[in-house]
């Protein structure tokens, strides 16, 4: 029974993360009680998970970067050729960004934990990025931290062409993607 029980609350906090992400997007204000009500629980519920907003706000932050990272050890950064990883996870982190936009965008989601995962996908992007370097991708004398943060300003560029409450088809993800890449690769210049 106890499991049971533990999988259903990992189900009433998934749909209460996801509640908010959607919620607080339109509304930063709304209340706990409104996002219980997206969410499908009530505020008793909301609350016997998340102790208070700041509770949930960490929770939001941590789980957002968590998946941001999944998503990019999903695109096998270590063992792919380097040309097909920095699409794969690009293509992923795009689809979790776009998922994710109002927490991930939030300066409040910066919690302590939160914040050590950023420090965790920024050094696998700079592993991934050293592995294009190392492949000829990238030039050799490349300042790969900030490549790294022109790279992050591509993709957060590459979503305004989606509005927020249009989600991008795997396709143009896909697409996304390799304009992401190219630019990265090649700017936006002639092409010798």
């Amino acid at each position: 029974m106890g499991r049971a029980l533990r999988a259903d609350a990992e189900r009433s906090v998934r749909a209460i993360l996801e509640a908010a992400e959607q919620v607080l997007a339109d509304d930063p204000g709304a209340s706990m009680e409104q996002i219980g009500e997206r969410a499908g629980l009530t505020r008793t519920t909301v609350h016997r998970r998340f102790a208070n907003r700041q509770s949930l706000m960490d929770a939001l932050a941590i789980s957002a970067k968590q998946q941001l990272a999944d998503a990019i050890e999903a695109g096998n950064p270590d063992s792919a050729p380097p040309l097909v990883a920095l699409h794969r996870v690009t293509a992923n982190v795009l689809r979790t960004k776009n998922a994710w936009r109002f927490t991930l965008g939030s300066p409040l989601a910066d919690t302590s934990a939160a914040a050590e995962i950023w420090d965790r996908i920024n050094a696998r992007c700079l592993d991934l990025l050293t592995r294009a370097q190392r492949d000829g991708l990238l030039h050799p004398d490349a300042d790969l931290e900030w490549t790294r943060q022109v790279y992050y300003a591509l993709m957060s560029e590459a979503l305004l062409r989606y509005p927020e409450d249009q989600d991008p088809d795997a396709s143009a993800t896909d697409t996304l993607a390799t304009l992401v890449i190219d630019t990265l690769l090649h700017g936006t210049g002639r092409r010798s």
